[in-house]
């Protein structure tokens, strides 16, 4: 009972305090409100009943001090007297007969108001000070023009009226007449005229049909008023594939066309350093039949692609060997962009990056041939990537394994093959009997070797027995398999040359790529001392790698931007006359008679060192 008692006191007492706050805080913003209406009425300013209350209760207060109305009218009045002199005013104060009272003065009562107060700052006036010799000048010149201005125009004298109507009668003997209807028809039943209309009617059809060079003249005539005798002898840019988003930042490393669709191009990049979320190696198939600028095909994998290559009797599947030295295969058919097969890490295949890939064979029997830097060279079949069919060590004589960084087949040889390494030298080598592996030893880059391609021998003689190799040495050298010391070294680059390639159709034309961005198109049959056409690339990134088209018209580059390039060959570069074959047998006669003598001269030449440094006994 005491602690409900206590429970109730409590909560009076807080009912109470509650209570209190309320008040408090009711007072509060009565307050409140008191302050800002008075903040308002000050702004609006005084009402004018407050201000007549204020003036009435001014008055009855001056009332009752004593202060009357007349008196303070009077007091207003300013006294003339205290202004005078003494006698003066002792004058004026006596009284005359003719003074009469003046009358008071009654002051209107003032009435007084708040007012705002208001501040203006006015600037001073500021003051211009003239000199007076600028003023001479300007108004002289103002003059001058003025005058001229003023100046009349020259008079034109008038023709007489003779003279303007014989000018009149010439004006309308110079006018074209109108045709009659028999001259019309006689026009167009001309030969010029029916001439004209054939040939820009075929012109006009082609405008309508095609978004090409409707002009082309393929007499050749045209070219050479525009651009001279030699136009034909150039190279021309025709298109450049690259992709913001996947050949960015990346490096062209393997180019390949496809055999059974010569129009797509696959280019395969290394890895991007500026996005590391994107997947390290990617392919790209580029069209160059249309006139889109994306890839056609998009494919990629996670490990940067070294080598890309179609395969040559599946024209769905795209090969590449990657840095990790796993082999990977794409398939156009199918709607993934990442392999659909790949061969395992494991010390049965390539531990090492694989720079090589090449499909060999018959559509019948046919394999895929890979070969990496550790040495090991391993034979495919693309339907199953699991397991190599056949492996082998390349090593010559026992020693350590060839760093093999590029590989070539003769055309129609499944056996034999030539290799660069990078120790520099070059090896000959076949995959089956008794002789398998590496068999000889080429000598003579002072570089790791770049690139090397057998000659593809299409025509009245056979070359295959020749091979091309480029190196860091900054020299293209041309081999033969019959002799181990070059036969020719073209050394015009001033740069790493990255790539040499033959061309398709022509026996003694190829091309080749350097750091500088330089494409260089060499035909041997007409100089072997400089390039018969040369083009550098804009910004002069280096050239990886470098394609001829099967056409032999076109030359695919890839660069270290990741663009690729397509220049189109000149009618006289490209196409080989007939006697070119026998012309370039001869030119191999001059050059295999020059490495002869060079090396009696190297003989001579050391012969007399040594004697000449062999002490007298």
């Amino acid at each position: 009972m005491a602690d409900r008692k206590a429970e109730l006191e409590r909560k009076k007492a807080r009912l109470a305090q509650i209570r209190e706050e309320k008040k408090r805080k009711e007072e509060e913003r009565k307050r409140r409100e008191q302050v800002e209406e008075a903040a308002k009425a000050s702004k609006k300013g005084p009402d004018p009943s407050e201000i007549e209350r204020k003036r009435i209760e001014t008055e009855q207060l001056l009332k009752d001090i004593g202060i009357e109305e007349q008196k303070r009218a009077q007091a207003a009045v300013p006294s003339m007297v205290a202004a005078e002199p003494p006698g003066v005013t002792q004058k004026k104060a006596q009284p005359s007969a003719d003074d009469r009272p003046l009358p008071t003065l009654a002051r209107k009562s003032l009435k007084l108001s708040l007012t705002d107060t208001s501040v203006i700052n006015i600037p001073p006036r500021e003051k211009v000070a003239y000199s007076k010799e600028t003023q001479t000048i300007v108004e002289v010149q103002e003059k001058e023009e003025s005058e001229e201005e003023i100046e009349p125009p020259p008079e034109v004298e008038e023709p007489p009226p003779d003279k303007k109507e014989d000018e009149e009668k010439e004006e309308e003997a110079q006018r074209p007449r109108e045709l009659t209807e028999e001259e019309k028809q006689q026009i167009v039943l001309s030969d010029d005229f029916q001439s004209f209309i054939n040939n820009t009617s075929r012109v006009m059809e082609r405008a309508l049909a095609e978004d090409m060079d409707i002009f082309y003249d393929y007499g050749g005539q045209d070219l050479e008023e525009r651009e001279g005798p030699e136009a034909g002898a150039k190279m021309s840019l025709q298109r450049q594939f690259n992709d913001e988003r996947w050949s960015r930042y990346r490096t062209v490393t393997y180019l390949d066309w496809s055999a059974q669709y010569p129009e797509l191009l696959v280019a395969s990049y290394n890895n991007n350093e500026e996005s590391p979320n994107e997947p390290d190696g990617v392919c790209l198939v580029w069209n160059m039949k249309f006139k889109k600028t994306t890839p056609e095909y998009i494919f990629h994998c996670q490990s940067p692609v070294m080598a890309a290559t179609y395969a040559k009797f599946h024209p769905n599947l795209v090969v590449g060997g990657t840095y990790s030295g796993q082999i990977v295969l794409w398939d156009n058919r199918s709607n993934k962009r990442t392999p659909v097969q790949r061969t395992p890490l494991s010390a049965a295949a390539h531990t090492h990056p694989v720079y090589c890939v090449d499909v060999v064979g018959t559509q019948n029997a046919h394999n895929l041939i890979t070969v990496s830097t550790d040495g090991k060279m391993c034979s495919w079949s693309l339907d199953m990537l699991s397991n190599p069919q056949e492996s082998m060590e390349l090593q010559h004589k026992q020693s350590k394994a060839v760093a093999v960084t590029c590989m070539s087949f003769p055309p129609n040889d499944v056996n034999n093959f030539v290799v660069g390494s990078e120790e520099m030298a070059v090896y000959t080598g076949c995959r089956h009997g008794s002789k398998a592996g590496i068999n000889e030893i080429f000598e003579g880059h002072q570089g790791p070797v770049t690139s090397i391609d057998c000659h593809p021998a299409t025509g009245q003689v056979d070359f295959s027995h020749l091979f091309l190799t480029s190196s860091f040495d900054w020299t293209v050298k041309l081999w033969s398999v019959k002799h181990q010391r070059p036969l020719y070294s073209f050394e015009d680059n001033s740069d790493y040359v990255y790539d040499a390639r033959w061309s398709p159709i022509h026996p003694a034309v190829f091309a080749t790529g350097d750091g500088m961005g330089r494409l260089d198109v060499w035909n041997l049959n007409n100089d072997s001392e400089v390039p018969t056409a040369s083009v550098s690339l804009d910004m002069q990134p280096a050239i990886n790698r470098v394609r001829w088209h099967s056409s032999g018209h076109q030359v695919a580059c890839g660069d270290a931007d990741g663009k690729v390039w397509i220049y189109d060959i000149g009618e006289q570069i490209a196409v080989p006359r007939t006697d070119e074959w026998q012309k370039f047998v001869r030119t191999l006669s001059d050059m295999r008679a020059n490495m002869v003598d060079s090396q009696d001269e190297g003989g001579l030449s050391s012969g007399r060192t040594s004697m000449s440094s062999s002490p007298l006994r």
